[in-house]
């Protein structure tokens, strides 16, 4: 993955539950025409903090990509990131595997830790301390990678036993791994040891320092850092103009009660700079930059307008002309 496209939100002005998987279908195959290799979906219970209130809609992840399997015909299908928390590792690796027959080869394991104890405590799923949830993770990696890999697994851990287990039928294809997060002891050593792919979630500033330590990682196991490919998540508002990309921001933030364009301005500012907003040449400009830090590539989200028809392709068009 180079240009992944994440779909990180489900709830849409006048958009009920009959109407909702459209939306949410026409996004990916935007993405798919418009150069994106990736199509990537949340793996929540929950809304996010962030993005809204808990209760607003959340389609389950891996109904979802097999379903956007069939409406797309050459990107890879994969969640942002499956928390490991919520699926028994074989259980989670039939599912993975059944997406990849269903889509002709194209599933991609994107997995991380879990981390948001709202929704484990209202499902009563097991949160456990920070360090339960990354030895979970690993062992989890240890059981998952070598089933797809079509070996049979016996494994005794702290957390996870399992005997002799199978993943049968096999894969279409090899699904690459791709461990999601920033944390540069555990995540990034992880990653090294285990991922095909990375996949940074952090601030532009710590950048150069995750990826240095990433490098560390690979020198201390004697693995090839080029190996590995390594892209940044990035979230995005992009519209023809930049008047228009400023008015979606203001009226999806209206919606959730945050009046942007009352704002003193430098509240205006930092509100504005939580996001990569503008015209494709000013969002343009700001992802070469960022290309720049040393990164592979992106994981763009559009959650303030991915749901309005063209902007996915026009983020996507602009996109592939900075990582061409």
């Amino acid at each position: 993955m180079r240009l992944g496209y994440q779909i990180p939100n489900f709830t849409y002005p006048d958009t009920g539950p009959d109407e909702l998987f459209d939306v949410v279908a026409r996004q990916a195959k935007e993405a798919e025409s418009a150069g994106f290799d990736t199509v990537l979906v949340m793996d929540h219970f929950y809304q996010l903090p962030m993005l809204g209130a808990p209760d607003e809609y959340m389609l389950e992840c891996y109904t979802l990509l097999a379903a956007l399997a069939r409406e797309t015909s050459t990107v890879r299908l994969s969640a942002l990131v499956t928390g490991n928390t919520y699926r028994n590792p074989v259980v989670l690796t039939k599912e993975l595997t059944t997406l990849d027959i269903v889509s002709g080869g194209r599933a991609q394991l994107g997995i991380g830790c879990g981390w948001f104890e709202l929704e484990h405590n209202a499902f009563g799923i097991e949160f456990g301390t920070f360090s339960d949830r990354f030895e979970k993770l690993e062992e989890a990696l240890q059981i998952i990678i070598p089933l797809l890999r079509g070996e049979r697994v016996t494994f005794d851990g702290t957390h996870y036993h399992v005997v002799d287990a199978v993943n049968s039928p096999p894969a279409v294809a090899r699904i690459p791994v791709m461990i999601g997060g920033g944390g540069e002891r555990k995540t990034l050593r992880m990653v090294a040891q285990y991922a095909d792919e990375s996949n940074l979630i952090c601030e532009r500033k710590d950048v150069g320092r995750k990826l240095e330590a990433l490098d560390e990682h690979c020198q201390r196991i004697g693995r090839d850092r080029s190996e590995l490919t390594v892209t940044w998540a990035r979230n995005t508002c992009i519209a023809p103009t930049m008047e228009e990309a400023e008015d979606d921001f203001a009226d999806r933030l209206a919606q959730r009660g945050i009046d942007l364009r009352a704002m003193p301005d430098d509240q205006r500012a930092a509100m504005t700079a939580l996001v990569i907003l503008g015209d494709p040449d000013t969002v343009g400009e700001q992802l070469s930059a960022d290309l720049a830090s040393g990164v592979d590539g992106f994981t763009l989200s559009a959650p303030i307008n991915g749901h309005v028809p063209g902007r996915v392709e026009l983020l996507g068009q602009t996109a592939t002309k900075v990582i061409a």
